[in-house]
């Protein structure tokens, strides 16, 4: 575990400010209008991203059309595959660059990029490159006879058509990458939205395709925009057949609604409020360090982290005190730091949101066991571990999105499979038994897309990713992530 570093992160300022371009058409474009971007640890501006008008977004949605339409990049498998692999390569090959890159503008700690928030995620391209040769796109379903006449039939699948993938700021790499190369990989074209607070780390993407594949002019188009209305556009447009997204469920909703005007396909990731079950016969003490030190990871800013830690009624304060002990082991601060655990929150907005409801629910009732302060300078919000927290509350039903853990007790295993589904989320959750079968069968009674056993770890770029209920619609990764991106027709020919 790092060593204990509660002090926040001093001047980080880039010298240069760093910009990036548009993917328009193969085009790597410069607008006059421009934002910012923060650096998240000192909240001083690091760089900026030209802001997308709703022209650029036509003419973004009109070139994958174009290219889906009129080039063989649906239909030639093998291009394809070798494109992926290209980018693959690519992206291994300038990983120190987009390393620095994330640390300053996501606040990602350097430990954590070399994990889900980039080095995993490169992986992506690799996996899918591998998948797609060996993927079957046609299924023989055999010969019939049918009005005196022997017909052969047969499944083909091919490319959705046009993808708008929105994505979220919190592991800008994860989800963009998750959504084009399954994507890519089914023969779709692309128009990327970058996440407004994390920009850069998406437009990198688009330039390094740009400049170093040939992935052909229209088939990945990037954007970074402030307006709404070109997210909007993207989830209207009559030429997108497809919206997939990251982002909360509000937003979700909304994005669901515009798409039934004219049923485009939607795949939807979106909220969690997990929950993480310990029974009795529970080792407390690694459960408790386990519990704590995920809240933690990226500030708490993840779908999927058990939130909710569910304990035995009799072991409360215990397990209180076990949690609260590993909370003050949590080293945060500078994220290029390679002993930092924790980095800020990605905005002072997000860290206002944050304090706003863990204050509500010291005043509900919560009690307070630590942290609930802001940390300047930059985003920092201190690890929070409130206990005694009634599982209606606001902070036991809301997603957070800071690092801030809630202690719930239960009575026997039905209250504590009553409480975990208990949310309009089912994006994750976890269980600690010294019994495995034990553990096995509560999991499979709580409703929720994934599930972490006695510290299992589930995610990986083969693994579907998901939830249950409001956490979305579909499947990232894996076959069912490339599957998502794919449609079935069925042919019949008579035999002569």
């Amino acid at each position: 575990m790092p060593s204990q570093d509660t002090e926040p992160v001093g001047d980080q300022a880039a010298t240069t400010a760093v910009t990036k371009r548009l993917l328009i058409d193969g085009q790597l474009i410069a607008t006059e209008q421009t934002f910012e971007s923060l650096n998240p640890a000192t909240g001083e501006v690091y760089g900026y991203a030209p802001d997308a008008t709703l022209a650029h977004t036509e003419a973004a949605i009109a070139a994958a059309r174009r290219a889906f339409d009129t080039t063989t990049w649906s239909t030639d498998v093998e291009f394809r595959a070798r494109c992926l692999d290209q980018l693959h390569r690519v992206l291994r090959e300038n990983v120190e660059d987009l390393r620095e890159l994330t640390i300053a503008e996501v606040g990602a700690t350097r430990m954590l990029t070399h994990a889900n928030q980039l080095e995993v995620p490169i992986e992506i391209a690799r996996y899918y490159a591998d998948l797609l040769p060996e993927y079957q796109l046609t299924e023989d379903l055999g010969e019939i006879e049918s009005r005196g006449l022997r017909h052969r039939r047969w499944v083909e699948k091919e490319a959705a058509g046009v993808v708008s993938a929105i994505v979220a700021y919190n592991y800008p790499h994860q989800l963009a990458l998750a959504k084009l190369m399954p994507a890519l990989a089914a023969g779709c074209t692309v128009v990327l939205k970058a996440a407004p607070d994390t920009p850069l780390a998406t437009l990198a993407l688009g330039e390094l395709i740009a400049e170093h594949t040939d992935i052909p002019p229209g088939v990945v188009n990037v954007l970074s925009s402030t307006d709404v209305a070109t997210g909007k556009l993207m989830t209207t447009h009559p030429d997108v057949d497809l919206i997939t997204f990251t982002g909360s469920t509000p937003v979700g909703r909304q994005i669901m609604a515009a798409a039934s005007e004219s049923l485009k396909r939607v795949f939807l990731e979106l909220g969690g409020k997990s929950a993480m079950v310990l029974l009795d016969d529970a080792e407390f003490k690694s459960a408790a360090q386990f519990a704590a030190f995920t809240i933690c990871s990226h500030a708490g800013q993840g779908c999927a982290l058990t939130s909710r830690l569910l304990v035995p009624r009799q072991h409360h304060d215990e397990i209180v005190e076990l949690v609260a002990a590993n909370f003050a082991r949590v080293s945060y601060g500078d994220p290029g730091n390679p002993k930092t655990y924790m980095g800020p929150l990605i905005s002072a907005r997000q860290r206002d949101k944050v304090h706003g409801l863990v204050e509500r629910a010291v005043a509900a009732g919560a009690k307070l066991v630590a942290g609930g302060t802001k940390v300047d300078p930059g985003f920092f919000y201190a690890p929070t571990l409130l206990a005694g927290v009634d599982p209606d509350s606001e902070i036991a039903q809301e997603e957070v999105f800071g690092p801030v853990l809630v202690v719930i007790p239960f009575d026997d295993e039905d209250d504590a499979v009553r409480i975990a589904n208990n949310s309009i989320y089912g994006l994750s959750g976890a269980v600690f038994s010294a019994d495995a079968d034990r553990a096995l069968a509560l999991a499979r009674r709580i409703r929720s897309g994934t599930f972490s056993i006695n510290g299992g770890n589930y995610f990986g770029p083969d693994a579907p990713f998901g939830g249950y209920k409001q956490s979305g619609i579909g499947r990232e990764s894996g076959v069912a992530g490339l599957e998502e991106f794919l449609e079935s027709k069925t042919y019949a020919a008579v035999i002569a």
